[in-house]
């Protein structure tokens, strides 16, 4: 295990319980959050994106807030729904926030998760194509954006322009060398993985999955990231690909860790539908003491297979909480994963 970091989901409610009550609160906490978790030597903070949602929506904002107040700590999404996405628009976006974090943009893309309303994307002015699926229609994005971050030229200049232009065809701006590297999909399904690989996206595996085989959740995964790496070889792609996997993984060290989640520690799988064809396996959660987490751990063939490991963190209980769930993970379990 090369690296851990977390990945927030942004949950907000007014309810007198949650530590974060309003969008901005959860805004800022992330921010907060993400410095905190630098200064304890983590490697990454990740954010997922939900829209119509009391959640992160809109992230190239926070992604450039936690650029500029950090120095070495990756920045990610896990993922962005690419179903609402204008690519070029996007690019801009991406190139511009990539910038300010001096090139710490780890962007997570994916044809994204059951929805809050019935075909949002729609209400963002996207329609798939005659034949074309919405998840289609998300790939099709994601190829787009894979050409623009290429960085070449593909707009005829004006003859008369209003600034003076770089001789030939013009790209975006602003342009963020490597960014097209640090591309990463979401995959649900074997299939998608694969397709990651052949155009050259990082793979990032989350907490569920279609249920391909009936196998436990962590040995399916495990089965996706090696025909994943198959296929990234078969491409002849020249560099190493990265992998990550994501986990809710809570370490109890103190009164209040157990109150929170000592009653979770038996968790297993499920099994359930992310709509009404797809049946999917979602991953179990890990909650134990120290030693007792190391040798469940051990046996997770996933996270033994991935690069990286995101721990989701439940943000609605503030940025002290979940830094201690970070430090303890990084103090007490991390070590004996290879971590460092």
């Amino acid at each position: 295990m090369k690296k851990i970091g977390f990945l927030s989901f942004g949950h907000w409610t007014p309810s007198p319980q949650s530590q974060t009550r309003s969008a901005g609160d959860t805004l800022l906490q992330s921010i907060d959050l993400a410095v905190a978790a630098e200064q304890l030597g983590a490697d990454g903070a990740y954010f997922r994106v939900h829209h119509f949602a009391r959640q992160l929506a809109s992230p190239f904002p926070l992604l450039a807030a936690v650029g500029a107040r950090t120095s070495r700590i990756e920045i990610g999404t896990a993922v962005i729904d690419m179903r609402y996405e204008n690519p070029f628009y996007m690019a801009e976006d991406a190139g511009a926030a990539d910038l300010i974090a001096g090139g710490r943009l780890q962007l997570g893309i994916s044809r994204g998760s059951p929805e809050q309303v019935i075909d949002g994307w729609r209400h963002f002015g996207y329609t798939p194509m005659d034949g074309e699926s919405d998840a289609d229609m998300g790939r099709r994005h994601t190829e787009v954006l894979l050409d623009l971050l290429r960085g070449e030229g593909f707009a005829q200049p004006n003859p008369r322009p209003m600034f003076p232009n770089p001789p030939g065809l013009l790209r975006l701006e602003p342009y963020s060398e490597g960014l097209r590297e640090r591309i990463w999909w979401g995959a649900g399904s074997n299939a998608t993985a694969v397709w990651a690989a052949k155009l050259g996206m990082n793979l990032q595996s989350s907490t569920l999955k279609d249920d391909e085989s009936g196998l436990p959740f962590h040995v399916q995964q495990a089965d996706q990231i090696k025909l994943y790496r198959e296929a990234w070889k078969e491409a002849g792609h020249k560099r190493e690909p990265r992998v990550s996997v994501s986990r809710s993984i809570f370490a109890l060290v103190n009164d209040l860790d157990r109150a929170y989640f000592g009653s979770s520690g038996k968790d297993a799988d499920k099994i359930g539908f992310i709509d009404e064809k797809t049946r999917a396996i979602f991953g179990r959660s890990y909650a134990a003491e120290p030693d007792v987490l190391i040798e469940e751990l051990a046996k997770d063939e996933a996270i033994a297979a991935a690069d990286t490991l995101l721990l989701t963190v439940p943000n609605q209980l503030g940025v002290e909480y979940n830094a201690h769930v970070i430090e303890s993970i990084l103090t007490h379990v991390a070590p004996a994963l290879g971590w460092r």
